[in-house]
């Protein structure tokens, strides 16, 4: 799943007529990059989920993109701005989403951040399955933007719920991440699957449940990453070599 439905105020005025995701990152929209990785991996049925200006967005890839070197896509949209009027948030999104993906676990990251260097490959997926765990975390180093941090990672590669006075280190998360339905359910998530109701929820309320639990791993990601959230971090990408 690929998220999309973000209004991106801090990116305004560059998002008043633009949806953020398709905003150009060296020569294509943002969105494309991990579109593409996930297809070089083998992952090749994607969810998007829409609501500011979706409709460009779906204007722009339709349903059977295709990438080059014999590389497609195939797309299904969750359009919450049709349905609900605004976007539902992460985890309200992904419920809304869930009868649309194939499987107990998928893929999930936000269009609005570039990684170029992250694989998306099949042994990462089956590691995650043997694991029994309910969602593995790509973390980066801190960005200026987040200087604290939102996880920190246990000994056993375990993702931690760190307590606000806990020195441990901690590492933001990247939105890159593997989950199982299961998480999307109680005990974790009251949402019905579908969210018929429109129910804007959070996804880190849902994560830090699990870590308590012990059912979250993470990993350091070292390669690079940018969480495109304003305009001189955009103009930054399109200068770099």
């Amino acid at each position: 799943m690929v998220l999309a439905a973000g209004r991106g105020e801090r990116m305004r005025p560059l998002t008043d007529a633009t949806p953020k995701p398709l905003l150009a990152v060296q020569g294509k929209p943002l969105m494309q990059w991990p579109m593409e990785a996930l297809a070089q991996g083998g992952f090749t049925r994607l969810v998007v989920n829409t609501a500011w200006l979706g409709e460009q967005i779906a204007q722009r890839f339709g349903t059977a993109p295709q990438w080059g070197a014999g590389l497609g896509s195939r797309i299904a949209y969750s359009h919450e701005g049709f349905d609900f009027g605004e976007a539902l948030e992460t985890a309200g999104g992904i419920c809304r989403a869930l009868p649309l993906l194939d499987g107990d676990i998928f893929w999930c990251l936000a269009g609005d951040v570039h990684a170029p260097d992250f694989r998306f490959t099949a042994p990462l997926v089956q590691a995650f399955a043997d694991s029994g765990r309910l969602a593995h975390l790509w973390l980066v180093p801190n960005p200026a933007h987040n200087p604290r941090g939102d996880f920190g990672i246990g000994q056993d590669g375990a993702a931690l719920n760190l307590p606000a006075d806990d020195p441990a280190p901690r590492f933001t998360f990247s939105t890159i991440g593997l989950y199982r339905r299961e998480l999307f359910m109680a005990p974790y998530c009251d949402i019905p699957p579908g969210n018929p109701a429109g129910v804007k929820a959070a996804l880190a309320p849902l994560l830090r449940r699990a870590m308590d639990n012990g059912r979250v791993s993470a990993q350091l990601h070292t390669g690079r990453w940018t969480d495109v959230g304003t305009p001189e971090r955009l103009a930054q990408l399109n200068s770099s070599p």
